[in-house]
Order: C-alpha cells, then sequence, then structure tokens
C-alpha cells in the first residue's frame, strides 16, 4: 500500500461509515487525488439502511449522474419518482400539468442502492474499503482532530489522516466524540412502514397523503415492491403501540382514494420509530467534516435524506478535494464547505423543523397547497420546492405568492357563481 507523502498520514482522509453519504465522498475524493480509507462497521458487503423512505429528491441525480450510477440504478429498476399530493383542496398533481419533463429523482429500495454504490467505491482507485471498522474514538493533537481508533477484525486500529469525514449517521459517534454541538427539533409525529408487492397506485406514480397533522405516503420501488409509510401524530401512538399492524392497515385503508392495500402482498415486517427528531449540527470543525444525517437530519415525512447525503458529499468534494490531498489550505476549504453546507439547507431544515410540530397549515401553506391544487403552474412550482431543486426564497417569491392569491381569487368567484341553466 503506497502512503501519502506527509509523514505520519496512513490516508489522506478517513470516512466513518459506507453508506450513500460515505461512499458518494470516498469516490469523488478519490477522483480528486485523495488517498480515501472508507470505514464501515458491519462485516457485510450487502449491508443496507432499512429505515429509510428509499428515495432520492431530484436534486441529487447531477450527483448520481457524476458518480456514474445512473444506468445501473435503471438497470436494477429503480423508478423515476413522479408524485401526486392529496390535500383538502384536492389532489396536486405536477406531472399532469401542461410542459416540459419535469426534473425527477429514484424511489429505489436501500437494499439495492447501498451494496451498488458501496461497490462502486471499493472498485475506485485510491479507495480501501475497510469492512468491519467500527470507530471507537478520535486521535486529536492539539484541538485539532488527525485520525480516527477503530475496532476492526483484527483489534484495535488507529488509522491517522489529514481528514477526518464523519457519515455516520443521525447519532454520529464521530460528531459526538469531537464535541460537535447538535440542536435538536421536537418530531410530533411517529412513523411506520412497510413494503408490499403488486400495491395498485394511480399512474403507477408516488403518493402522498397530507391530513395535517397525519401524513402517509407511497412510494413504488424496484421490483414491483411499493414502501407505504403512514407518519401520524403522536396523540395516535397508544393505539399503534396496543396494535401495531391493525392500527397501520386500518390507517391506509382510510386516507383518501386509498389504494387497495388488502389486494397487496406485504413482503417486509412493519418497521418504524416512535421518536425521530430531527439534528442540526454545524458540518466542519479542526481536521472533521460531517456529512448527510451527521450534518443535518431532516423530517422523514420529506424524503430528503437521500438526497442531501449524495449532495453534502458532493459539496465536500468539491470544497476540500485538493487540501485533502495536501495541495490547499484544508482549514480554508473546511469553511467554504461549512458556508455552503448551511447556506443551501438551513432555510429549508428550518421549515422542516417547524412543520415537525404537527402544527395546522399557516396562512401562506395555506395559500399555496390551495392554488398549488388548482393551477398546474404553481403544483409544477411546488414539484421544484419539494424536490430541493429550488429553496425557500425562491418558492415563495412575491411573483409566485401573487399568482396563487389570484388563482384562489378566482376560484372563490367562479365558486359563488349561481349556475346557468
Amino acid at each position: 500500500m503506497t502512503k501519502p507523502e506527509s509523514a505520519g498520514l496512513d490516508y489522506d482522509v478517513v470516512i466513518s461509515g459506507a453508506g450513500l453519504a460515505g461512499s458518494a465522498a470516498a469516490i469523488l475524493l478519490a477522483r480528486r487525488g485523495a488517498r480515501v480509507a472508507l470505514l464501515e462497521r458491519r462485516s457485510d458487503p450487502a449491508a443496507f439502511k432499512a429505515l429509510c423512505t428509499h428515495s432520492i429528491t431530484a436534486n441529487a441525480t447531477p450527483v448520481l449522474a457524476e458518480l456514474g450510477l445512473l444506468p445501473a440504478l435503471e438497470k436494477a429498476g429503480a423508478v423515476r419518482n413522479e408524485a401526486r399530493w392529496y390535500t383538502r383542496w384536492g389532489w396536486i398533481e405536477p406531472s399532469a400539468a401542461p410542459g416540459p419533463e419535469l426534473p425527477y429523482g429514484y424511489n429505489v429500495r436501500r437494499s439495492t442502492l447501498d451494496p451498488l454504490i458501496r461497490s462502486r467505491a471499493a472498485e475506485t482507485p485510491g479507495v480501501d474499503l475497510l469492512l468491519g471498522h467500527q470507530v471507537t474514538g478520535l486521535v486529536q493533537e492539539a484541538g485539532r482532530t488527525v485520525g480516527v481508533r477503530a475496532s476492526t477484525p483484527e483489534g484495535e486500529r488507529e488509522i491517522r489522516a489529514r481528514l477526518v469525514v464523519g457519515a455516520d449517521g443521525k447519532d454520529s459517534p464521530v460528531a459526538k466524540y469531537a464535541g460537535v454541538p447538535s440542536r435538536q427539533h421536537e418530531n410530533a409525529r411517529f412513523g411506520y412502514l412497510a413494503h408490499f408487492r403488486n400495491l395498485p397506485l394511480r399512474d403507477g406514480i408516488s403518493h402522498a397523503w397530507f391530513l395535517i397533522p397525519d401524513m402517509a405516503y407511497a412510494f413504488p420501488n424496484d421490483d414491483g415492491v411499493t414502501v407505504v409509510a403512514v407518519l401520524p401524530d403522536k396523540k395516535r401512538l397508544p393505539a399503534f403501540r396496543e396494535d401495531l399492524e391493525g392500527s397501520f392497515l386500518d390507517f391506509v385503508r382510510g386516507l383518501p382514494e386509498a389504494p387497495d392495500i388488502d389486494s397487496a402482498e406485504r413482503v417486509t415486517k412493519i418497521t418504524g420509530t416512535v421518536d425521530y427528531p430531527l439534528h442540526t449540527r454545524k458540518a466542519t470543525a479542526p481536521g472533521l467534516a460531517l456529512i448527510g444525517d451527521a450534518a443535518l437530519t431532516g423530517d422523514p415525512l420529506w424524503g430528503v435524506g437521500c438526497g442531501w447525503a449524495l449532495q453534502s458529499a458532493r459539496w465536500l468534494a468539491e470544497a476540500v478535494g485538493p487540501a485533502a490531498a495536501g495541495r490547499g489550505d484544508l482549514d480554508r476549504s473546511l469553511a467554504v464547505y461549512a458556508r455552503l453546507h448551511r447556506r443551501r439547507l438551513a432555510g429549508h431544515q428550518y421549515l422542516a423543523a417547524d412543520f415537525a410540530k404537527g402544527r395546522p397549515f399557516n396562512p401562506i401553506e395555506r395559500l399555496m397547497f390551495s392554488a398549488a391544487a388548482r393551477d398546474g403552474a404553481l403544483a409544477r412550482h411546488m414539484h421544484m420546492f419539494a424536490s430541493r431543486l429550488i429553496g425557500p426564497l425562491r418558492f415563495l417569491n412575491p411573483a409566485v405568492v401573487a399568482r396563487a392569491a389570484a388563482v384562489n381569487l378566482r376560484h372563490r368567484g367562479a365558486a359563488g357563481r349561481p349556475t346557468q341553466a
């Protein structure tokens, strides 16, 4: 094994976690000349994350293209994720509105996706995939992270690197070992999901139900399997604890235009969590960066985690690639990444954390959702925001808000006119 030129370094970069964010970062950093150790605590190369929306928003499609994964995903049967959303004003249907093809991401089970991207990382020159390596601590000198300590099949090991990356999930041990503070936002909903085969959905596309405060969605995935998730208000939790299967199925049966879940075959057990707070952390510390859920854990009802995992990996590689390989100022590069991460995601997270309180729609949300159910152009605009291709400021720009108000005024006027004989 050839080591970097810097004395005392085993690698340029050590990444803890070989899921979406970690594997993507390993590939992209190695392509920029860094020697990368990609550590995965599990020993099975086919291991995958089970509790997930199993959906990649369209904002991450360019990252998948850069990674060279689009042909493999299409071949594996990943489903382009068109969607329609139920509201009390009717269905919002972006794909039914006139206009060019909308940008799309993919629905794909993590049992398909995780091994695919991990194997692509392992095949990338400059990446060493180290399975069965669990980070147990950080090596720090003068307030700076300079490596990790890991439990391995051969015993304890210290791995030194110029940069340590935490891609180890919402409870990130790397962040905790580094003392990175975490801001937690309460989630007033809990969630359960299961996979069904041959579940009929109108037009074969994703459905989401905004039943405020309750939520639900059904996402068709690869191999004819659909992920069905319910995210009720916590006041319903006692009933679910008493009878999980019965409560889950009854909830789905009660959805407006509910899919016929009784005609489908359930192929996994019902899994979920009764407490899933949102986490926000500073994305960097001296010698250290956080990506994916380790930096920011969003509300699962929006299905943004996979997309932001891939995007944050790309932002990190673009910001620190040369410096991580010893050709620049690493601290300055990490500051660039931290600013970009905050600028791109802080607004989204603020709105998600507020909505996670389980409150009713506020006036601006009522305006936008009701108008989008009545106007195709606004439905398409909402698709761009839901896909995280635009931020809150562009979503709520004055011209769009004015159009939404005009749409609703016309609707009220039409509703108030007498019917002509």
